[in-house]
């Protein structure tokens, strides 16, 4: 694996991505971002998100080519995203990855999105199996126990919302720009996180699963009061609210990590360690709040830098660098999943249906 040179394709959401790693080494990472296509509807379009994958994916691999310096001949195999995802997006990337490998006669090698997320601390620090992760994000929410690029216990998740789909609402609620997860922590910067009291979803309940659908419609209330009884929404009227939407998912996901933790400890690992990685990842608060409570515990944290936290395809690079030398590869027949979940011997969270579980 130290050896092989492999590029990876990213597509599942609303960025499109293209990236050449050597080993651990990330020689290009391009990422080319949909912000102004959708900015307008408050959200990702699908269809758009897919044209515009359609459109920029040749680009972004002859980009991350140009910058690694690496002609296309010289690539060992061709990592892609083939799920969880807006499958318009997924299967833009599946198909142009299938092109590439038919052409080049290389490994074609799918990847699950969460496991790209999953692996990064072993791309970007090292870490050995098995370890604590927190995947936490604009679709998913999850605390994983990672023992290899195919074996994941999930000990809790989200039951409805995830922290970033929340966060995106909540902006959308209180009129600031997307993404909403930048945009509600630099208004909340400003704000008294103390002034509302906003609950903290199933702190009541055992267990590591997650709630933020009641959280986003508490602040949705307290918007509609104080608009009703100020004749609008004051400015600091809004970064209050963001303070305390912040507040509330910072103490939730540091009280079930706590239990999280807990868990994991329990099995003795050798080295013991937690990470965080998503896009929520990125939250200095949220990450400054598990970082002192990994140092209480003796754990140690690892947070990837913040460009390898959202969608990237380093870590799709990486990810089928380690199942390629798992023995695992993929062919021609790979499809595009719009569902996918890690751990498939746990109860679906979300429900499921002929697609199968949702997570």
């Amino acid at each position: 694996m130290r050896d092989l040179t492999i590029l990876g394709l990213e597509s599942s959401c609303d960025d499109t991505a293209a990236a050449v790693l050597r080993g651990r080494e990330i020689l290009s990472s391009v990422v080319m971002g949909q912000a102004e296509l959708h900015a307008a509807f408050g959200g990702v379009v699908p269809e758009i998100a897919a044209r515009a994958h359609a459109e920029k994916l040749d680009l972004a691999v002859e980009q991350a080519l140009e910058q690694a310096g690496i002609p296309l001949e010289e690539i060992d195999a061709v990592a892609v995203t083939a799920g969880p995802g807006l499958i318009g997006g997924v299967l833009s990337g599946v198909m142009t990855a299938k092109g590439i490998a038919a052409g080049l006669g290389k490994p074609l090698v799918g990847v699950n999105h969460l496991a790209g997320h999953a692996l990064t601390p072993r791309l970007t620090d090292g870490l050995s199996y098995p370890y604590l992760m927190l995947l936490v994000s604009g679709g998913h929410c999850q605390f994983l126990v990672v023992r290899g690029p195919q074996d994941f216990s999930r000990l809790g998740g989200t039951i409805d919302d995830a922290p970033g789909e929340a966060f995106d609402k909540t902006a959308r609620l209180l009129g600031l720009p997307q993404p909403g997860g930048p945009s509600v922590e630099a208004e909340a910067k400003a704000g008294d996180a103390a002034r509302f009291a906003f609950p903290r979803p199933l702190l009541d309940r055992p267990g590591c699963d997650m709630s933020f659908s009641g959280l986003k419609t508490a602040l949705l209330r307290m918007r509609d009061r104080l608009a009703e009884t100020q004749g609008g929404l004051r400015a600091q009227d809004r970064a209050d609210l963001c303070a305390g939407f912040q507040a509330a998912v910072r103490d939730v996901l540091a009280e079930k990590t706590r239990r999280a933790l807990k868990t994991y400890l329990a099995e003795a690992p050798a080295e013991p360690a937690f990470a965080i990685a998503g896009g929520v990842a990125a939250n200095g608060e949220i990450r400054g709040a598990l970082q002192a409570l990994c140092a209480e515990a003796g754990v140690r944290f690892t947070a990837p830098p913040l460009r390898l936290c959202t969608d990237n395809a380093a870590m799709i690079a990486y990810a089928g660098g380690e199942l390629l030398a798992a023995g695992e590869a993929s062919d021609m027949s790979l499809a595009a999943r719009p569902r996918w979940p890690l751990d498939k011997g746990a109860a679906p969270m979300l429900g499921s249906g002929r697609k199968g579980a949702k997570a």
